[in-house]
């Protein structure tokens, strides 16, 4: 979950930083009589389960530099942790401000008994992409700021940059998810980060805020509340955040494909799909995810709770979601930013995200539409188009701002995802090996547990989604159904005919030859 962030407004000038050092180490000398104050109701901590990490996860030591790096496998997924040292000085340097000044953030990790940044290391050879996603998670009842977030960084062994990603709390400053990812891509006429050799993932928590006069910042609370410039969130800041990390990897093409982006497709918003809904469970993890198909799926949700689904979508074809949540038993106010909807790609990139505002009333909301799913997509200049780059799981992760509890109640409150897959299932690429997990970039068979949604004929296809009919294999399958059943039918009547005339006649032979 959480919001990008760009590049605007991470440069800042060295008086701001200087304040906010100073703000930040009087704010971590009240940490320790803050917390024996209870917090504000609206940031209690929620009675809602905790982030479902992988079960078969594996624990990794974060290292403060590259010396000591623990190696990531693609196909493996590891839990972590990452927190900002208690020493000031690292406090809310850009990466750009931050580059060549490693060392010294190394040394105030170090000093402070916490990682500042965490390093993984990452052995490639020069065939393969590797995709790295991390998912951060603050704990639950946490102040944050709306600047509070993660990101995440793909270097060579010469500090050359490979990819960049990061993503913030928002402005709903509920404590979630937040996830961002990184990539080592080969590309035809790249230089940078195209050999094989050891790359480094570089994780940082990040805490980008404008710092004014009066304690008021560009992420202050709605009505005064813990903010940017008051120091709030030092304390939540200082708290170690778990890390889950996946790295996975996509082999190469058999042979050189085009990479043109085709421009023209379906823009048109598409018709959310309608019918009595299905009752799910949606998971607490990605790894958890429940999964969804073409249909209308009812769920509940708490204040602070984050549910993800995954919704498979074969290579081709075109995903659309919306988000109903319903109404409350009480009018009292109104949050901001109290619902916020994401979609990931299999690799968990964000592709489009949704929000919306909550007065009690029940609220309706859609992700923009997007691309199909092409391999030519990684081409592409839009962020959200590159990410449709590949067939597989596609996420959708809903969070319910912990807040709205403070204004409208515990809940649970109703919630309706409206899932539609159009356009026609296409061939693989033909990639010229296996991915890592295996099979990662496969739809695969439906899961046999998902229930039926209304008017699905078939997995994640409706009657008239524009999917294929008439498959010729299918049809040869059922003929050859059909007349395998006509042949055994016809041989039990021969059968059952044969056994019949031969019992009449053993009765006439009896009959006409009695025994004493």
């Amino acid at each position: 979950m959480g919001r990008r962030t760009g590049r605007r407004g991470e440069r800042r000038g060295l008086a701001g930083r200087r304040a906010v050092v100073r703000i930040t180490a009087v704010g971590a000398l009240l940490c320790a009589s803050a917390a024996a104050l209870p917090a504000p109701d609206a940031l209690a901590a929620p009675d809602v389960p905790a982030y479902a990490f992988s079960d078969d996860v594996r624990a990794v030591q974060a290292a403060t530099g590259t010396t000591g790096a623990a190696a990531l496998t693609p196909g493996a997924t590891y839990r972590s942790s990452l927190a900002l040292p208690s020493a000031a000085g690292n406090e809310s340097e850009s990466p750009d401000e931050s580059r060549g000044q490693g060392q010294e953030q190394e040394q105030q990790g170090r000093a402070g008994g916490a990682v500042a940044k965490a390093y993984f290391r990452l052995e490639l050879d020069d065939v393969a992409n590797v995709y790295v996603g991390v998912t951060a998670v603050p704990r639950a009842g946490s102040e944050l700021a709306a600047g509070d977030g993660i990101s995440v960084s793909v270097q060579d062994a010469d500090s050359t940059p490979c990819s960049r990603d990061s993503a913030v709390v928002g402005a709903s400053r509920s404590p979630q998810p937040i996830t961002a990812w990184g990539a080592r891509e080969l590309q035809p006429g790249r230089g940078a980060c195209q050999k094989a050799g050891t790359y480094y993932v570089i994780v940082e928590r990040t805490r980008t805020r404008a710092v004014a006069s009066g304690g008021t910042g560009a992420d202050a609370g709605p009505s005064g509340g813990p903010g940017a410039g008051d120091g709030a969130g030092v304390c939540a800041a200082q708290e170690p955040w778990e890390l889950e990390i996946a790295p996975v990897s996509e082999p190469a093409l058999a042979r050189t494909a085009a990479t043109n982006v085709p421009r023209a497709w379906d823009s048109a918003t598409p018709t959310p799909p309608t019918g009595a809904p299905v009752t799910v469970r949606g998971g607490a993890g990605f790894a958890r995810a429940v999964a969804v198909e073409q249909g209308v799926w009812r769920d509940e949700i708490v204040p602070g709770q984050t549910l993800f689904y995954k919704v498979p979508v074969d290579w081709g074809r075109q995903v659309s979601a919306s988000v109903d949540l319903g109404s409350a038993d009480r009018n009292s106010g109104y949050v901001v930013d109290a619902l916020d909807m994401t979609l990931y790609n299999p690799v968990r990139a964000e592709v489009k995200d949704v929000d919306f505002g909550y007065g009690g009333r029940q609220k309706s909301a859609a992700l923009a539409p997007v691309p199909p799913v092409r391999y030519v997509n990684r081409y592409a200049s839009a962020s959200a188009t590159k990410a449709l780059r590949f067939a597989g799981s596609y996420y959708l992760v809903v969070h319910l701002a912990a807040q709205v509890g403070g204004r409208f109640g515990a809940g649970p409150y109703g919630l309706t995802l409206r899932v539609r897959v159009d356009g026609s299932a296409q061939a693989a690429p033909g990639y010229a090996g296996r991915s890592a997990p295996r099979g990662f970039f496969d739809v695969g068979a439906r899961d046999p547990e998902l229930p039926a949604a209304s008017g699905v004929t078939r997995a994640g296809a409706s009657e008239d989604d524009g999917a294929p009919k008439g498959d010729p294999a299918m049809k040869a399958v059922a003929v050859g159904g059909i007349g395998a059943g006509s042949v055994l039918l016809a041989v039990l009547g021969v059968w059952t005919l044969t056994a019949r005339r031969r019992a009449a006649a053993q009765m006439r032979v009896n009959a006409q030859n009695p025994t004493a």
